[in-house]
């Protein structure tokens, strides 16, 4: 375990030109694209600052010296090195040849807060209504994606949702990089691990995916699927372990399923696409799509129960809640996320204990037809 203190005094020595930025809550990341040119990333939006490292040598020896608290160095053979640093923030090197204008840094800092889904709907990334939905989805262990863009709040509203999961059930959360902060007393987190420089000792999401599986978890939740590991997550949604959540990037409800289908594809065991699909429609039970809009704002924009398969073998999705024209307090124009009118899937087949949780604002949803 790294020294707190010394990791503290390397921080203000050698990354003084951008620590006012990683000390600043507000800002979420620190991207340098070479040693005289630094952005951030703050309120959602991207700033170009006024810092600047003095030269190029004082950068890199910046960069070597805070790798040095995750056992990896600039000088090692990889171009590309993704770790996390001590105090829980991801760091992201690119290196000469691959960044053609020099080495590139991005820090994502680790949030010291967890947003709730209260202060999601107090912002106005989702609405009290469609709360209550993922709630109920949750209680009633419904096998949860949440998908968007880079940036769009996948991971903060991930952690919200958890902590819908009723106290009691024991978690496995698998991440690539430790980012998910739930507040569930029985845990287990495990973290994928890099090879060293002899290429020893790496540790896949897939690998993790499997020892979950033999640690009896009620629920499985992935910080991010991103390859061959989601036909795994498929196949241990539809054998007991209903509940599961995990976030990937996709630009719609509809393209989840089908990254997913390729992701699943990835891996070394060879099935039949209508089986695979077959396979997916019958894990995931809904999609919840969040977006960053113009200006930074990150909204859900839909969520979606997955249908069977269509007649043709094509995935087929009804949207619960979706994106309506609207006005706000000001009379401007905005969009709002709003039930579709469509019943759920869940309708007549709550558990006992999910049914108290419908009010008003869920209970048409819900109402078998």
């Amino acid at each position: 375990m790294p020294d707190p203190a010394l990791f503290q005094r390397t921080i203000e020595h050698y990354l003084r030109p951008i620590l006012p930025y990683l000390q600043d809550t507000q800002v979420a990341e620190v991207m340098v694209n070479n040693h005289q040119e630094i952005y951030i990333e703050k309120g959602g939006k991207l700033h170009k600052t006024e810092a600047k490292f003095a030269d190029v040598e004082a950068y890199e020896a910046a960069v070597n010296n805070i790798l040095q608290f995750t056992g990896k160095s600039i000088a090692d053979e990889d171009t590309l090195v993704d770790t996390r640093l001590p105090d829980g923030s991801r760091v992201h090197v690119a290196k000469e040849p691959c960044a053609r204008f020099g080495m590139a840094m991005t820090i994502r800092k680790f949030a010291k807060t967890m947003l709730d889904i209260d202060w999601l709907t107090h912002i106005g990334s989702i609405t009290p209504a469609a709360c209550e939905y993922l709630k109920i989805a949750v209680n009633n262990e419904q096998n949860t994606l949440v998908a968007g863009g880079t940036s769009s709040g996948k991971t903060s509203l991930l952690n919200a949702l958890s902590a819908y999961i009723p106290e009691g059930q024991r978690i496995v959360v698998i991440e690539d990089s430790a980012e998910l902060q739930l507040q569930q007393t029985h845990l287990i987190s495990l973290e994928s691990k890099s090879a060293d420089q002899f290429g020893r000792g790496a540790v896949k999401i897939r690998q993790l995916f499997k020892s979950s599986l033999r640690l009896r978890p009620d629920r499985i939740i992935i910080g991010e699927v991103r390859g061959e590991e989601a036909l795994d997550m498929i196949q241990a949604m539809t054998s007991g372990h209903g509940g599961s959540m995990g976030t990937l990037h996709a630009n719609n409800a509809f393209d989840t399923l089908n990254r997913l289908e390729t992701m699943a594809l990835m891996s070394e065991v060879e099935l039949p696409l209508s089986a695979l699909r077959s396979q997916i429609s019958s894990a995931i039970d809904c999609v919840v799509h969040l977006t960053r809009q113009v200006g930074g704002f990150r909204q859900v924009t839909q969520i979606a129960e997955v249908l069977p398969l269509g007649d043709a073998g094509h995935y087929q999705l009804r949207d619960i809640f979706h994106l309506v024209p609207a006005r706000d307090a000001e009379g401007k124009k905005t969009m709002k996320l709003e039930p579709t009118g469509e019943r759920s899937l869940m309708a007549g087949h709550l558990k006992t204990a999910t049914e108290p949780m419908v009010t008003a604002l869920t209970e048409k949803i819900f109402t078998a037809g």
